[in-house]
């Protein structure tokens, strides 16, 4: 496909976007986002009264506002659907057949900045389109727990996650970095055949020696686990914002 950038100038185009996480296991309006856009870009919460995703179903608990550039799924009852968390896990809401930004080779980047709690995360991520059982890798961009947030330095994962793709090997590391999360940051993967080039504002910090081959949908959310924090302050909302969106051929 042909480069893409986005700045949420207009919103969210559903024509690219579902702001809901992975709905084909509950439904859009269970897994829906709490988002709203402004001069700064897209911002994604969780509010108190936002509900747990796929309450009776994962484990544990977790709360997400998320949005993804593309989505599908096969019919309910089936098991044809993206990133499932169960073994044999069935589709309970069929999706619509979306494909925002689905690139192949080339540079995707994440322009983003985060508060976040000790029981929050957030995440960056491409993942396959599953419209084949093996076409499901993960190239993490970057994911931040906040419990590992301490000033100006974070632990930041990033990496490759196998899943069911036999051609691929599970290389994902968790690396402690000089990064305040609160601040803007580029988190960018650069695919080509056989390799991904990570970096965050464009100084390279891993090289992988292995790429998925198929085309992948980008992936972007802020989570929270409730039973993380035994005492938690419910005036704290986690919340991610996205300036902006690329990917170049």
């Amino acid at each position: 496909m042909t480069g893409f950038e986005e700045r949420f100038d207009h919103g969210l185009d559903p024509g690219v976007w579902t702001p809901s996480y992975l709905p084909a296991w509950s439904s859009r309006e269970a897994a829906a986002a709490t988002w709203s856009v402004d001069d700064e870009g897209l911002h994604l919460t969780i509010p108190p009264e936002q509900p747990l995703w796929c309450p009776d179903d994962h484990d544990p608990p977790l709360r997400v506002s998320g949005v993804q550039s593309a989505n599908r799924s096969g019919p309910v009852g089936s098991t044809d659907g993206q990133q499932p968390f169960q073994p044999g896990q069935t589709v309970r809401e069929e999706q619509p057949t979306v494909l925002g930004l689905t690139p192949g080779d080339g540079t995707v980047a994440v322009e983003c900045r985060a508060g976040l709690g000790v029981s929050s995360m957030f995440s960056a991520w491409l993942i396959g389109l599953e419209d084949a059982p093996e076409r499901c890798g993960e190239i993490c961009l970057v994911e931040v727990f906040g419990d590992t947030v301490t000033g100006t330095h974070a632990t930041v994962g990033s990496g490759i996650k196998a899943f069911r793709d036999p051609h691929l090997v599970e290389d994902f590391v968790a690396e402690p970095r000089d990064l305040d999360v609160t601040a803007w940051h580029t988190y960018a993967a650069r695919r080509s055949p056989g390799r991904v080039e990570l970096s965050i504002d464009g100084v390279p910090t891993r090289t992988l020696h292995q790429a998925p081959d198929y085309p992948m949908q980008l992936m972007i959310a802020v989570f929270d686990f409730p039973a993380h924090d035994p005492a938690p302050d419910l005036t704290a909302v986690p919340e991610l914002v996205v300036r902006q969106v690329r990917y170049q051929p």
